[in-house]
């Protein structure tokens, strides 16, 4: 028994025996312990029973109504009892007389309330362990169709195949989940040889599930993970079945999570580090135990997966930031806490949140270009100096002439990262667009159209004749550059520039080295740093039209077809130094001049990541469309406008299409709209003072608190969108559908709480919130059933066709399945 129990006892006792006199002195002790629900204050477990023994004295019908008005909610499938070691006052013994302790015991249940919370426990686990197993169920069905490659898995199975051959190459996002995808395949007995060249390959006898694998189980966990956040932020476990149930029937969340994809591995990130922070919030009573310093290092662990996957991680660092400074700001608020609590919460922060992560994310790119460490087709985005430190680059090892002569052989590249060399073909400019003469362009891989042939202006001996002394190329020579393929010189006039506007236009010009004095360049060594002579790899220079006063350089912008979308060489007039408008000599072939050794000019690490980024950052920034691709905008995405084929495009083909469960998502965005006013509602209400009755200030409390965190979720993962130039996809919107659909869960459940409670007048006024939640879960279900061919593949007439079986399900004309 309580101890609270034992003191009615004794006080029934001595009630009974009054002539003896009563003992004076401190009032026995016991085990203090307390009751909490969830959204109140903690209440102690003796005061509690005091309260509820005394109202067995009242009447049946006064106790309804002290039951109905007063009591705390419970706002989950029932209470959660956090008992403490402490000390009890005598309140009970003083609250309540011999006869209502008697009473009490007379009434007292015979299975204790631990029992019941084990009940409730073994509720929760048995439920998540049956979500658990449905979502697995449901992403490895059919894991193993089509047999053929879908959509990305042509970029992120090869990469994998990559790491696999330690190759280097170059890709715009950072390098853990391609890391952790090539890690599955090796583990599964992939042997990186699949090309991966275009979507519709046949994989063949080729391994390729073991990558699917991987993916689909870091997709299937993210139901799961929906699952215990909502369980921890409303305390409701039919709020968190239907979450589970929003995401496990939804079309779209199973499609990305089936096949060789980042988004699965990105999302598993994101919601584990939610769930991290869910719960290091919760333990924020028992700050520095052990608990409390798990979860606040595992979401720092989880944030740098998350950014270590893509840069859009960021997103749930900046939630899990905000969360942060709250916290800090309310404990500051906290006088109880010294200066030096103070600083060891921040520290623990900075700790955990910030050098743990830095150090994670910077650890991967560490393992990245160990791993990477042979040439491949990702050279020519990178500095000279980064491709010295590639086996297989011809700068590998390599020994050249240090410094630049006549008659040198040499390609020139441009500093601006990811611009590349300049470079010319036998292709024309088209008609209209300036001079139709040959295309100069820069090029980011290595080819033989690279190469130039550095000349004097004014004669055309050949320097390379052995009765010729050597002469070096020395800072403000007026020089011309042959292409060597094809004897064109490098050539500009005042003609307009193919894309960019009061640029000139550069082109290749003459026969056989002979052209005109339009082909003279005077070069310069920016800031003279290294003397008169020019020196190979570490000079900076810069090339100065003689006739028009231009200065050459590259826009950075991508030419049309007619130009092999290469990159646009101009002159530009405007002679402020910019990245665009510096090269350096990489290649250099000249035998009259004896050789250094190249591995002088290998770079640090820190050099190697900050010239990662910097090429990562402008690759994305470049991405553009490719022709008859499907991009959309950011406004199609919450009301599933349109959606993305990931394979065939007739009936006779194999065809999986990428969609939201229509029921879903409209669902989602209903409940976005009925948070935003019942959440501005209620928070006026509380702004104003209004009085509310216990049962509507739990679950308002619920309500704000958690559906504020899942909301912010929301934004920061879905408006940021409409501020990139860069080329958008329906899939970038899963991420911020997740947090859609866990506010979905808290939403309902809590308005159909507050609708049973406020008909509670009515028989049936208990059956509403389960009814209300039923029917939600069995809709989806449903919905489910009727899309899942978009999923699962379809064959056969499409759904434009009236004999589709599709035909019925296009609500909407933009749905090309």
């Amino acid at each position: 028994m309580l101890c609270a129990t034992s003191r009615l006892l004794a006080a029934r006792a001595a009630a009974a025996s009054p002539a003896q006199p009563r003992a004076r002195g401190p009032a026995p002790r016991c085990r203090r312990r307390e009751l909490h629900f969830p959204g109140h204050p903690k209440l102690p477990l003796c005061g509690f029973l005091a309260g509820r023994l005394a109202r067995l004295s009242v009447p049946t019908g006064r106790r309804a109504i002290l039951r109905r008005g007063r009591m705390p909610p419970v706002v989950g499938g029932g209470s959660e009892l956090r008992l403490r070691k402490g000390r009890c006052g005598p309140q009970v013994a003083r609250a309540l007389g011999p006869d209502v302790a008697a009473e009490a015991a007379a009434r007292s249940p015979k299975r204790p309330a631990w029992g019941l919370r084990r009940f409730e426990a073994a509720g929760w686990w048995v439920s998540l362990a049956l979500v658990t197993l449905l979502s697995f169920a449901t992403r490895f069905h059919r894991l193993d169709e089509p047999r053929h490659v879908c959509w990305d898995e042509t970029h992120f199975g090869k990469m994998g195949s990559y790491y696999i051959n330690r190759t280097f190459f170059f890709d715009v996002h950072p390098p853990l989940g391609k890391m952790l995808i090539g890690l599955a395949g090796y583990l599964s007995g992939y042997d990186g040889t699949f090309m991966f060249q275009r979507p519709g390959d046949k994989y063949e006898q080729h391994n390729y599930m073991g990558m699917r694998r991987f993916c689909a189980s870091l997709g299937s966990l993210l139901i799961p993970f929906a699952y215990l956040i909502v369980l921890e932020l409303s305390k409701s476990l039919p709020a968190a079945l239907l979450t589970a149930a929003l995401l496990t029937f939804d079309t779209g969340c199973l499609t990305l999570s089936q096949y060789i994809l980042l988004d699965p591995i990105l999302m598993f990130f994101i919601m584990a580090a939610m769930l991290s922070m869910v719960k290091y919030n919760s333990c924020a009573d028992r700050p520095f135990s052990a608990p409390w310093w798990f979860w606040l290092s595992l979401t720092g662990i989880n944030l740098a997966g998350a950014l270590g996957v893509k840069f859009v991680g960021l997103f749930i660092i900046l939630q899990v930031g905000w969360n942060t400074i709250s916290d800090l700001w309310h404990l500051f608020g906290d006088l109880s806490l010294s200066l030096v609590t103070m600083g060891k919460h921040l520290t623990a922060r900075i700790l955990c949140l910030i050098v743990l992560p830095l150090a994670l994310y910077t650890a991967t790119y560490a393992v990245h270009f160990m791993v990477l460490n042979k040439s491949g087709p990702g050279d020519g985005f990178f500095s000279s100096a980064f491709q010295a430190r590639l086996a297989g680059n011809n700068l590998h090892n390599a020994s050249i002439p240090e410094h630049l002569a006549y008659g040198s052989v040499i390609t020139v590249k441009n500093l601006r990262m990811a611009i590349g060399y300049l470079h010319s073909h036998r292709h024309l400019y088209p008609e209209g667009i300036g001079a139709r003469q040959q295309q100069v362009t820069t090029y980011l891989h290595k080819d033989y159209n690279n190469l130039w042939i550095i000349k004097k202006h004014n004669t055309n001996s050949d320097p390379l004749d052995p009765s010729f002394p050597v002469e070096f190329v020395r800072h403000g020579d007026i020089i011309r550059l042959e292409h060597k393929e094809t004897s064109r010189n490098l050539h500009s006039h005042y003609h307009e520039a193919p894309l960019t506007r009061k640029h000139y236009q550069v082109t290749g010009y003459g026969i056989n080295g002979t052209g005109d004095s339009n082909d003279f360049w005077r070069i310069e060594v920016v800031n003279r740093k290294f003397g008169n002579r020019i020196k190979v790899l570490r000079s900076r220079i810069r090339f100065i039209h003689l006739v028009t006063g231009c200065v050459l350089g590259s826009s950075g912008k991508i030419l049309p077809k007619w130009g092999w979308e290469q990159v646009e060489v101009t002159c530009t007039p405007y002679l402020k130094e910019t990245l665009n408008s510096i090269w350096n000599v990489e290649d250099h072939i000249n035998p009259k001049l004896p050789n250094i050794s190249l591995d002088v000019l290998q770079p640090s690490f820190p050099e190697i990541l900050l010239e990662s980024h910097m090429v990562m950052i402008r690759g994305n920034n470049g991405l553009k469309p490719n022709d008859n691709e499907f991009t959309s905008k950011p406004w199609h995405w919450p009301i599933n406008y349109q959606g993305l084929r990931f394979s065939g495009i007739n009936d006779t083909d194999f065809r999986v299409y990428l969609l939201g469960n229509p029921v879903v998502w409209w669902l989602n965005l209903l409940s976005i709209a009925l948070y935003l006013l019942s959440g501005s509602i209620i928070a006026v209400a509380v702004q104003r003072g209004a009085h509310l009755p216990a049962e509507v200030e739990g679950l308002s409390e619920v309500l704000l608190r958690g559906g504020g965190q899942l909301l912010l979720g929301w934004v920061l993962h879905y408006f940021p969108f409409f501020l990139m130039g860069r080329v958008l996809y329906f899939h970038h919107y899963f991420p911020a559908m997740l947090f859609s659909s866990m506010l979905t869960g808290v939403l309902w459940d809590t308005l159909l709480r507050l609708c049973a409670w406020s008909l509670a007048s009515f028989s049936l006024a208990s059956s509403i919130h389960v009814l209300g939640v039923l029917s939600l879960v069995l809709g989806t279900a449903y919905s489910f059933y009727l899309f899942h061919p978009l999923a699962y593949g379809m064959v056969g007439p499409l759904a434009q066709d009236p004999r589709s079986p599709m035909a019925g399900l296009r609500w909407l004309e933009s749905w090309d399945f």
